[in-house]
């Protein structure tokens, strides 16, 4: 199989690539074997594996870090999974605190920039699958997290290799992006979920006093910034949205991975914007950007409407490949 990204001229519109497979992709919900996975401060995780991991199995293992409000449910999860598990490799969805649909205990959640809940999972594979090589999987905000974390690790990184898909590297622009013409339309529907799950947080928590914003008004949040503003930056202890938004960047944590990754990004991309592709002197050897004129959001479907080619797995698999 080529590497190189070929969609049909119908399939070249950026929306159909972001929306089809959420609209026509039906798999059926997996089995999975679900691991609440306990956090140092007092919080938990959903880990979601594709089949019961064997203690004594030396299988390489795959996260997957997922896009915001998605999970084990999407079919881009879901397709990937199936396809890591027909060429022998063991998968798990690390899902984001509530983001496999329990609500987590603590008023917090999770952004585009908290890399430690993975990281104390991953710490706990090396110590409990010592012969098994670890790769890993981000879309769009997971990649985002999975890049800053591959930074921060940076020489004590335990991943063999990573991919990032459609990262949002740079979060300000990006939130400017999505508050502009039909990506309006992506951020309403996001929007909507985020606000949703703030406002059980308020059945549980006195979130008035932590983010001194009444329950009335979440539904009145209609951006990121302001959403971020309202809530992500002050229960997570940044300053602002614009503080969030530069800290938690991954596009500045580029330079300091030594991780063997695959960023993949289109030029059509409705969440995002070309401003944030780094430069060439912004990537080490080690890391390969490939950028396509098409694409969508997490789309890179190739075939045709009633055969449709889901790339992006084919892709993944090539690139593990290389490394096992």
């Amino acid at each position: 199989m080529s590497n190189l990204f070929t969609p049909t001229f119908l399939l070249k519109n950026r929306h159909i690539q972001t929306l089809y497979s959420s609209l026509f992709r039906k798999i059926p919900i997996h089995n999975f074997d679900i691991e609440r996975f306990e956090l140092s401060d007092g919080d938990f995780i959903e880990c979601y594996w594709y089949n019961k991991r064997d203690k004594t199995s030396s299988r390489p293992i795959v996260l997957l870090f997922h896009g915001l409000t998605s999970s084990y449910k999407s079919p881009y999860i879901l397709g990937t999974m199936r396809e890591l598990d027909k060429n022998g490799y063991d998968s798990v969805v690390v899902h984001f605190r509530s983001s496999s649909g329990v609500m987590n205990i603590k008023p917090s959640s999770y952004h585009s920039g908290k890399t430690d809940d993975a990281m104390e999972f991953i710490k706990s594979l090396q110590d409990k699958y010592t012969t098994s090589k670890i790769f890993a999987i981000g879309y769009s905000l997971g990649g985002n997290v999975l890049l800053k974390l591959l930074g921060e690790l940076s020489d004590a990184s335990p991943i063999t290799a990573a991919i990032s898909i459609s990262a949002p590297l740079q979060l300000d622009i990006c939130s400017d992006q999505m508050n502009r013409g039909f990506s309006k339309f992506y951020q309403h529907l996001l929007l909507k979920d985020l606000n949703n799950s703030l406002e059980k947080k308020y059945k549980t928590h006195d979130m008035k006093s932590l983010i001194n914003l009444d329950k009335k008004d979440v539904k009145k949040l209609s951006t990121f910034w302001e959403f971020d503003d309202a809530y992500t930056a002050p229960i997570h202890g940044f300053a602002s949205a614009q503080d969030y938004y530069t800290k938690s960047s991954s596009k500045q944590f580029l330079k300091h991975i030594k991780t063997n990754t695959l960023v993949i990004h289109s030029l059509d991309d409705p969440f995002t914007t070309p401003k944030i592709l780094p430069k060439e002197d912004e990537i080490p050897l080690n890391i390969k950007l490939e950028v396509y004129p098409y694409g969508g959001h997490v789309g890179f479907i190739e075939g045709s409407f009633l055969k449709p080619k889901y790339w992006l797995e084919e892709r993944i698999i090539n690139y593990f490949h290389e490394f096992v």
